[in-house]
């Protein structure tokens, strides 16, 4: 039986792949795109949680359903070009100490533009943690809306981004001022997840 309280998911597609939206009623507890089963995903964020999310029916919370159509909006606006910022309440449950701190930061990078480790370690106010910067940012639960993909190395160069530099070049690509050429799509991306891949996993 479904609690009331249990944490919601939604599985929404983008040109970066599938991204896993999931909620809690204080708001947004994990946005991400993945590449691989979601099933795997789902344990993943069950053993953080602590809880397994469910598949959230349209409709049947309307809190959770405002919370996730704000997001699959705001993630579709992005992705049009239409969208420089995110307006969303997250739920910060599963970040801890100076990740906050640093993913704070992290935020107040403008559209388009890039920051140093380095840099964002002095705006979290600790001008030696920039390693420190460099394991929030690839452990964060937030992606796109928390944009790590706009922290870099000191060099310039773009970093892994969990395993995935092309969709980081990707959303830099596609922040470029208007005019740019369009990106090309990272060419390890998802098609829609299938309603068999939206059960929940086994053992979980």
């Amino acid at each position: 039986m479904t609690s009331p309280d249990s944490p919601r998911f939604r599985v929404h597609p983008s040109p970066v792949g599938d991204i896993l939206i999931v909620t809690t009623h204080e708001g947004i507890v994990t946005l991400h795109p993945f590449d691989g089963p979601l099933g795997a995903e789902l344990e993943r964020v069950s053993l953080a949680l602590r809880a397994v999310p469910v598949p959230d029916d349209e409709g049947a919370d309307a809190a959770a359903s405002a919370i996730f159509n704000a997001a699959i909006t705001q993630l579709d606006e992005y992705f049009d070009g239409d969208r420089r910022s995110f307006d969303l309440e997250l739920d910060w449950r599963l970040v801890r100490g100076f990740t906050r701190d640093a993913l704070e930061a992290v935020r107040e990078i403008p559209y388009g533009e890039t920051a140093g480790y380095g840099e964002v370690a002095i705006a979290a106010g600790s001008p030696r943690a920039a390693r420190a910067v460099g394991t929030a940012c690839a452990t964060t639960p937030f992606s796109i809306v928390v944009p790590v993909h706009r922290v870099v190395r000191a060099d310039g160069s773009l970093g892994e981004y969990g395993g995935r530099p092309d969709v980081k070049k990707y959303l830099i690509d596609l922040e470029r001022p208007a005019g740019a050429e369009v990106p090309e799509r990272p060419a390890r991306v998802q098609g829609p997840a299938r309603v068999a891949e939206r059960e929940r996993p086994a053992g979980v």
